[in-house]
């Protein structure tokens, strides 16, 4: 790109004098900068840019033309789902109706508070599950939120004594740490070649010391649990709760559900599988589901309806306590109710068959170039173990191509990079979940890209190796990027 803002930072456009707004004078009689106390007062001036309007449009529509998301081209990172957000939950939920402060009396709110009811009604049919609550901010928030609830349900029992959380070793990384937060000791189980978890490792972990069990399915290998109803038994028999993180959910929709499972808490991310904005640190949303007789544990406040068909709040004493202001991301529930209107009871099942579909197609087209470590039907997502030996992946070779070196060089063929060295089973682990709302002709562009970048890997080693080349910033040095951070922007 030719032009003078192309790759500058707004404070090396900034010109000593030039101002880009006019503010009115202060008619506020007997105000002036003087009157502030002290404390409130900079000791220096704010050093700020200086530009003109026209220079900062130019500079952060360059800027916006370099970012990345699924509205301009596919996302095959695997973190969890990260799917198109239809434009119509958008305009929904800027609706001025929903526009209403938290704080306001339910009895002018009851439109607000029917949705948030219908949403968890709507969520407990999908899993399985007796009731939602919505209230949680994000995933990780979620998971925290529902052992919370495990941790009350025992402790409100007089069961002082379970203070461990089983953790898959395939597990999401939020999961041992969520449990960690909550109190907890985590205890790791093995998982099998198939990647599922290791019943025979389990066993001997089991105790009267155990509160319950996270378990992540499809597992992040985007393999199915089959084993789950043994191990949900084995659990319950020793005292403890069967916990579902919902990350995964996507393509289980409509075909099979947590709670009949065996499950008794489990958390679900809005933003993830009912296709609302994911990404960029929010917004997002963890509504967690618990199974009959331990829905008076779910945070207050808790939407109820009353005989008379108003809605009111319920603060339960018996309830694990508080976990966010109000009723949660509320524009993200607006966003998801949106959604599962426009899917209804008849189409939800197709997303979950279409995400598998998808998956298993890519992942077939791709075995003879990139290592399978896992045969099998998959889920909505699957992991390569790098590149093929033949195609420049041998890891005993110190030149081969990485998994790094793949995400690299796909940046420069237009393709955001999936996810990688993730899960830590693997040493070049490459995840790829296409969704369901990638059409074939994308899904057959981007296994061509991954089949020329193999060929490149082979015939053109350090091609793949230096890359990315096309690209505004080239590859960086994430090691000194950790050890010196740099913040602020000092001029020289």
């Amino acid at each position: 790109m030719n032009n003078v803002y192309y790759g500058k930072l707004i404070f090396e456009l900034s010109k000593s004098g030039r101002v880009g707004y006019s503010l009115p004078k202060q008619e506020i009689s007997g105000y002036s900068i003087d009157s502030l106390p002290e404390g409130l007062k900079r000791s220096q001036r704010t050093i700020l840019p200086e530009c003109d309007e026209l220079t900062v449009v130019r500079h952060y529509t360059n800027m916006s033309n370099n970012n990345f998301g699924v509205d301009t081209g596919f996302y095959p990172l695997g973190s969890c789902t990260m799917k198109y957000n239809p434009k119509l939950n958008e305009e929904l939920c800027s609706l001025p109706g929903f526009n209403c402060h938290p704080s306001v009396p339910t009895e002018y709110m009851q439109g607000s508070l029917k949705l948030y009811d219908e949403v968890q009604k709507t969520l407990s049919e999908i899993a399985g599950l007796s009731r939602f609550t919505l209230n949680p901010y994000a995933g990780a928030h979620g998971e925290l939120t529902g052992l919370m609830v495990i941790k009350s349900y025992h402790l409100q029992r007089g069961d002082t004594l379970r203070t461990k959380i089983i953790v898959p070793n395939s597990a999401h990384g939020t999961n041992p740490a969520s449990a960690a937060v909550a109190g907890f000791s985590v205890v790791e189980v093995k998982s099998l070649p198939d990647g599922t978890v290791d019943v025979e490792d389990l066993k001997p972990l089991l105790g009267p010391d155990v509160a319950g069990m996270m378990m992540t399915n499809p597992n992040t290998l985007g393999i199915f649990e089959h084993n789950i109803p043994g191990i949900a038994r084995l659990i319950h028999e020793c005292g403890g709760l069967m916990y579902y993180d919902g990350a995964n959910l996507n393509p289980m929709l409509g075909v099979c559900r947590p709670g009949d499972m065996g499950f008794d808490v489990m958390h679900i991310n809005l933003h993830k599988t009912f296709s609302t904005p994911h990404g960029g640190g929010g917004p997002g949303s963890g509504p967690v589901g618990v199974r009959k007789g331990l829905e008076h544990l779910l945070p207050n406040p808790q939407v109820v309806r009353n005989e008379d068909g108003k809605y009111n709040l319920l603060f339960d004493e018996k309830s694990l306590g508080s976990v966010s202001f109000f009723l949660g991301n509320f524009a993200v529930i607006i966003r998801t109710y949106a959604y599962l209107l426009s899917l209804g009871k008849e189409n939800i099942p197709m997303a979950g068959k279409l995400s598998v579909l998808n998956a298993n197609y890519i992942k077939e087209s791709l075995k003879s170039h990139y290592l399978l470590p896992i045969e099998g039907l998959c889920k909505h997502e699957f992991v390569f173990d790098g590149l093929c030996p033949e195609y420049g992946g041998d890891h005993h070779d110190e030149g081969h191509v990485t998994t790094l070196d793949v995400a690299k060089r796909l940046l420069d063929y237009g393709f955001h990079a999936p996810t990688i060295y993730f899960p830590l089973l693997f040493h070049e682990a490459l995840m790829i979940e296409p969704t369901e709302t990638e059409s074939k002709d994308m899904l057959d562009e981007f296994i061509e890209v991954m089949k020329k970048i193999a060929l490149e890997a082979r015939d053109n080693r350090e091609m793949v190796r230096t890359a990315p080349h096309d690209t505004p910033i080239r590859r960086l040095d994430d090691v000194k990027a950790v050890k010196e951070p740099k913040f602020t922007f000092k001029s020289l």
